[in-house]
């Protein structure tokens, strides 16, 4: 499997290679999920859960992101805007602050 350049657009040539050696096999998600059943607490227990929706992102539309928001029951919704497919490299100062934000909430509770 390799990265699609067109897809993360924000991030250094440099980290690239460096996000080659994290890519692994995996399914097209938006040809499963429409078809798999709601999130509920009997399959998915009690966990909150969170989502950073990334407003530049070419690989799961913002209309996904959002459906996926709904169905997973998400309690936490953030957006980084102009992020992509892979945040931690397009923007990964914001992406660290929405997760110690999340997870400072959630510790918190």
């Amino acid at each position: 499997m390799s990265l699609q350049l067109n897809n993360h657009i924000h991030f250094l040539f440099q980290d690239l290679e460096l996000a080659k050696l994290l890519v692994r096999p995996t399914h097209t998600l938006n040809q499963h999920f429409p078809k798999a059943n709601k999130f509920s607490a009997d399959k998915y227990g009690s966990v909150q859960r969170a989502y950073i929706i990334c407003s530049q992102d070419r690989t799961f539309l913002t209309s996904f992101q959002h459906w996926l928001v709904e169905n997973i029951g998400a309690t936490e919704v953030r957006e980084i805007k102009e992020a992509d497919h892979m945040a931690m490299l397009s923007k990964p100062q914001e992406l660290c602050k929405y997760l110690l934000d999340i997870a400072n909430k959630v510790h918190l509770s």
